[in-house]
């Protein structure tokens, strides 16, 4: 469980160092953004005590925004965020 925590943390260090990165679209920071609002927001479009449909759209909506943000993020900035947070990782 604990290489589980570690790993959704270095994954939200990722996200936050492509959406401060300068070359990184306005379009896929919102989406990005949007992800992460969404996921964390107490409002859902469909309720998370409905059985099954209540998570169902989370785990729908939040991967697809954030897989959309990043094929439009160019691939030096996603290698750029990516290394950084190795040396971070391996300091």
């Amino acid at each position: 469980m604990s290489k589980f925590i570690d790993r959704a943390k270095l994954e939200i260090a990722y996200y936050r160092a492509l959406i401060a990165h300068p070359e990184t679209p306005k379009l896929a920071r919102w989406l990005v953004g949007g992800a992460l609002a969404y996921l964390l927001s107490p409002v859902d479009l469909i309720p998370d005590w409905i059985p099954v449909l209540g998570y169902l759209d989370d785990l729908l909506i939040v991967p697809a925004l954030i897989y959309t943000a990043l094929m439009i993020i160019p691939a030096t900035v996603k290698k750029e965020c990516r290394e950084m947070l190795n040396l971070k990782g391996g300091a």
